[in-house]
């Protein structure tokens, strides 16, 4: 029963997710936001509703870890596996704003949200702090696209002048709306079958928050950006991955914490393994973007693998397994610090091809 209430939430997720992308992706670009843009803020936003509608019923409902974990589990799962499996899909050219702004952005609201949690509580005023840092970083990304336009694809229902029709404006927003609804219904079956579940199988919620629940809602940036992925729109795609990391913290944290009577509470063991494991996986982005601005299918294998060994040990250490030491000491003392030499090895690579690029441009012929 557990198992079917849990499918059905699921479902409802992301047909509300894929309804809310498409009504309010088709309306931006309509309105003439470059793909870029509308990747960092309107789809991301979008594919963030179903992390905002389960981490405030999380919060509302009585389940702190459940709420904290699924935001912290999907940013952890947009990085690590969606980024990592999109990459295998295809190598991803990465854009200059990503590296030198969004990533940025990214590591600095992540490492806020750990300072935040410091005292085992995010408290409402640190929530508000961070929805003003959604509304800050949205309005500054709308700016920005309208000092340097791009070249907008057409869309239908959109005139020659690049202005939505009125028929076009009303599919859309009722596309919107039809997503709102399913993802609030989804939310709440999702919520119920997955502290069911806990309790059943002996796992904490917040196990459950990081690894089910996570990997659920990041089911529609995977979907979402594998397709624009094919479709050759990666700005799209790393976009979308990106800022629905920065909105998971900024909007989908701020808005649980400001609306919880209490705020959010972080559980001991999130502070000490799981927000830190977040942080390092956005500072580990920007390396990896930095290579020549292309995220190539050996590093999203390598993200993919580490994806795995994340939950593999959230498991172990769940179930108390024998082999859980053993695993932390050749994860720490082995395979983290190879990866750390083989990423800062490419880094100077790349850093050493483009300066002698740029040499040889300077050169006269």
């Amino acid at each position: 029963m557990l198992l079917l209430l849990f499918a059905a939430g699921l479902g409802l997720l992301l047909m509300g997710a894929e309804a809310l992308v498409r009504g309010a992706s088709r309306l931006a670009l309509g309105l003439g936001l470059a793909p870029v843009i509308v990747g960092l803020t309107v789809v991301s936003i979008g594919t963030s509703m179903p992390e905002l509608a389960i981490s405030v019923g999380g919060a509302l409902g009585g389940s702190p870890d459940l709420a904290l974990g699924n935001v912290v589990g999907s940013n952890i799962a947009n990085v690590l596996l969606v980024l990592g499996v999109v990459a295998l899909v295809t190598p991803l050219v990465v854009q200059r704003q990503l590296v030198w702004l969004d990533v940025p952005i990214m590591i600095g609201a992540s490492v806020l949200c750990l300072v935040m949690a410091l005292d085992g509580r995010i408290a409402r005023w640190e929530g508000a702090l961070l929805l003003a840092g959604a509304v800050t970083y949205t309005l500054f990304l709308i700016r920005l696209a309208r000092r340097s336009p791009e070249q907008v694809p057409e869309r239908p229902g959109v005139s020659d002048g690049g202005v939505l029709q009125k028929s076009g404006v009303l599919r859309q927003a009722a596309l919107i709306a039809v997503g709102l609804v399913l993802l609030v219904v989804g939310a709440r079956l999702l919520v119920r079958a997955a502290t069911g579940m806990a309790t059943m199988l002996g796992l904490s919620e917040l196990v459950i928050g990081l690894t089910v629940v996570a990997v659920g809602t990041s089911l529609p940036e995977i979907a979402t950006s594998i397709l624009f992925a094919l479709r050759g729109e990666r700005d799209l795609a790393v976009g979308n991955i990106v800022g629905s990391s920065i909105f998971n913290l900024l909007l989908v944290l701020g808005a649980t914490a400001l609306i919880a009577a209490d705020g959010v509470a972080v559980s001991p063991s999130a502070l000490r393994f799981d927000l830190p494991v977040m942080t390092a996986v956005a500072v580990a982005c920007l390396p990896i973007f930095f290579t020549g601005h292309c995220i190539a299918r050996w590093e999203g294998a390598v993200f993919v693998g580490y994806y795995v060994a994340y939950t593999a040990y959230l498991l172990m250490a769940a179930s108390r397994h024998a082999a859980l030491e053993d695993f932390r000491f050749g994860m720490v003392f082995v395979v983290i610090p190879l990866t750390v030499i083989t990423l800062g090895a490419v880094a100077f690579d790349g850093l050493k091809a483009r300066r002698q690029a740029s040499q040889r441009k300077d050169i006269p012929q």
